[in-house]
């Protein structure tokens, strides 16, 4: 672990004393050698149990592929910033690196906790630099109004889980993850423990978030600069589902009951949001509220704690992060051309930028979930395990995929399709840093429909 974590510690200095010059590109190779290293964490993924462990970190079939995700992105994130942050004084460029490093430090700490107190504080950390970049990088002035937002939510979901880790502790003596499977098996049954279940999982299905709960998400995403959009969407949603994951083998025998009106919103959600995107004007809004509907489906996934919804939710929470990262990104490329986000503004641009058309259709596809994908393979496991559990689903997930499928294809029409603006005719040419930043995105994801042993956690 260290190997990852000392060079990334490193960074920091780095950005401080690197001439201006050669801020961005020294930032960006550190960066991404970090990123290629830690894929040296997949060759484990297929023992059984724990590898690397240090005395307070170690990685398992779960945080693997979070981990490597997290690594991955920091580079992907300084190249899509170069470009908006350029005309800012250089120490606020420093400053905007070094917020992004620490919170690919605190992620990194996060995803590889053994203990869950440890795993705590690092999920609160992360909320400090996101919030910084809403509120100092962000595009207009509701970005404070975004900030509170996202500050509270978060805030008022998390205190309940730290009371009810500290109940946990005092009745199992360990809050190791190595040692707390093994420990006795709590007999859940008051009305106290009921709401000590809600405490465990409130925080997770805030972050994740849960349709209901989900407010201060699109206002954060549309707020915030692109990567501040990247790395919400790509891993700080994924902390919930993976804190939801590692906590639901404690609540054993009350899930079953409790999980029913979370496992129905989540459901209702994929629909509600779905349909919410279909009328969107504004391209990041339709992006963010895709992020909602997809964690729906983890949700449901995780919380019928069946091997099947585990891994799809697994699978489909890493291909969500690359899928809705690359959106983002494109969302920004358009953003930086035209200077407006509203969709009807920036119409047809197939016939002046035809190779980012491309690209809008890879991503589009994917975050509909074209087979032979990861997203398919990741939404196929969770609605056959919620199939399985109750037939009923079949109707809710069946609907949701179809509007997927619909906003997809809206999406993509609308911005690349139809006839172009007058306008918008005097537009810069797409640049080979954007091409590069894309082909990071989906190349990983197009990779990974050969080997999807690296991310389906404990299945194999």
């Amino acid at each position: 672990m260290l190997k990852i974590l000392i060079p990334t510690l490193m960074l920091v200095p780095t950005t401080w004393l690197a001439p201006a010059k050669w801020l961005w590109p020294t930032t960006l190779t550190h960066s991404m050698l970090i990123a290629l290293i830690s894929l040296s964490w997949l060759k484990n993924a297929m023992e059984t149990g724990w590898s690397t462990l240090s005395p307070f970190l170690a990685t398992d079939l779960l945080s693997t592929p979070l981990l490597v995700l997290t690594c991955w992105l920091l580079p992907l994130m300084i190249l899509a910033s170069q470009n908006h942050t350029a005309t800012e004084p250089i120490n606020r460029q420093r400053m905007y690196i070094t917020l992004l490093t620490s919170l690919q430090i605190f992620l990194i700490l996060a995803f590889g906790a053994t203990e869950v107190i440890m795993f705590y504080v690092m999920f609160e950390a992360t909320l400090i630099p996101t919030l910084i970049l809403i509120t100092r990088w962000g595009n207009q002035t509701e970005r404070l109004n975004a900030g509170v937002y996202f500050l509270f939510y978060t805030l008022a979901g998390s205190l309940p889980l730290l009371v009810a880790l500290l109940l946990l502790q005092n009745y199992t003596g360990t809050l190791s993850l190595l040692t707390l499977p093994y420990s006795h098996p709590l007999h859940l049954s008051s009305n106290a423990d009921k709401l000590w279940w809600a405490g465990c999982l409130l925080a997770f299905l805030v972050k994740m978030p849960l349709y209901g709960v989900h407010l201060w998400l699109p206002k954060a995403h549309v707020e915030a600069p692109v990567a501040g959009s990247m790395v919400l969407a790509a891993v700080l949603l994924k902390l919930g589902g993976y804190g939801m994951m590692r906590m639901i083998p404690m609540l054993d025998p009350l899930t079953k009951e409790l999980g029913y009106p979370f496992l129905i919103f989540a459901l209702w959600g994929v629909i509600m949001t779905g349909s919410i995107c279909l009328r969107q004007t504004d391209l990041k809004s339709l992006i963010a509220y895709s992020s909602v509907s997809h964690m729906g489906l983890v949700v449901g996934g995780i919380l019928i704690q069946t091997p099947w919804g585990f891994t799809g939710a697994l699978i489909l929470m890493i291909a969500h992060g690359l899928t809705s990262s690359a959106l983002f990104c494109l969302a920004n490329t358009n953003y930086e051309r035209t200077h407006s986000r509203t969709m009807l503004l920036a119409r047809g641009l197939q016939i002046i930028l035809p190779l980012m058309t491309t690209w809008w259709f890879i991503a589009s596809l994917a975050n509909l979930a074209l087979p032979p994908l990861p997203n398919l393979m990741g939404e196929l496991m969770i609605i056959s395990s919620l199939f399985n559990w109750s037939w009923w689903t079949l109707v809710l997930t069946g609907v949701g995929t179809l509007i997927t499928a619909s906003y997809s294809l809206y999406m993509f029409l609308m911005t690349q399709r139809g006839p172009l603006p007058s306008h918008i005719i005097g537009l810069d040419p797409s640049h080979s840093r954007e091409h590069l930043l894309m082909a990071l995105h989906l190349l990983p994801l197009l990779l990974l429909i050969l080997k999807p042993e690296l991310i389906w956690g404990w299945a194999g």
